[in-house]
């Protein structure tokens, strides 16, 4: 165990995205435990709100986030001020995205059905940042040999087609498997020539005037959305509460 740490953590310089990255989920985890305490009216936690105004953790969240990533850049990724930085920008991070729904929607919708959004962006940017540190690179690069990477032109094209396999699948509403992609090409390739969904830039293109293909999309959808939301909704509840109906 000490032989990998050092050779795949330490020794590539990704310590501070290992400890970041932990912070980050366990400040999330810690968040939601609370708030959860507060809303059920649970142990000594109450809302701040100074002034009659409600502080959302998403103020000290942005703080964080601001001394955490500039302490990292100060400290070029190494030492104890880097690695402590580090735990820093994850906690930041970590309070931003568990709020995430109501910075997109500028409404607190943490108990309401948009609040969900927070949730599967946290999961996602948990899955980006392990894949980061398990090696794996924005638009597939991974795979290639060294006599590979350093022909420039098949650098490029390999970047080239991964990215237009992302931008095909995102295009045809697949937007997790995109952003996965853009890491894994294989699973962006699935997306990519699959039906799209319906309502996405691509059905609204290339359907218009194909009502099988219309009528067989919503028809995936429909299934494919019957088999996982139930699933998806029951871990989210797990994780950050069921929603207010």
């Amino acid at each position: 165990m000490g032989g990998w740490w050092e050779r795949n953590i330490v020794e590539p310089g990704k310590l501070p995205l290992f400890l970041a990255l932990f912070a980050f989920i366990l400040t999330f985890l810690i968040t939601r435990s609370i708030t959860r305490m507060i809303r059920a009216g649970k142990g000594p936690f109450r809302n701040v709100s100074p002034g009659g105004t409600h502080i959302h953790h998403v103020v000290p969240g942005i703080v964080l986030t601001v001394f955490g990533g500039f302490g990292v850049i100060a400290g070029y990724g190494h030492g104890f001020g880097s690695g402590f930085a580090a735990v820093v920008f994850g906690m930041g991070v970590g309070l931003v995205l568990d709020e995430f729904a109501l910075v997109l929607h500028l409404h607190d919708v943490y108990w309401t059905e948009q609040g969900r959004q927070s949730v599967e962006v946290v999961v996602l940017t948990a899955a980006l940042v392990g894949l980061m540190l398990l090696g794996f690179v924005p638009f597939g690069v991974n795979g290639m040999t060294e006599e590979e990477q350093q022909d420039r032109a098949t650098l490029i094209g390999n970047i080239a087609l991964n990215f237009l396999i992302a931008l095909v699948a995102l295009v045809k509403g697949k937007l997790r498997l995109a952003v996965i992609g853009a890491f894994v090409p294989f699973v962006a390739l699935f997306g990519a020539v699959r039906l799209a969904r319906p309502g996405s830039p691509w059905a609204k293109r290339f359907y218009r005037k194909r009502p099988r293909a219309r009528a067989r999309a919503h028809v995936r959808a429909y299934r494919h959305d019957q088999r996982w939301s139930k699933l998806r909704r029951r871990f989210q509840d797990l994780v950050a509460g069921a929603p207010s109906r």
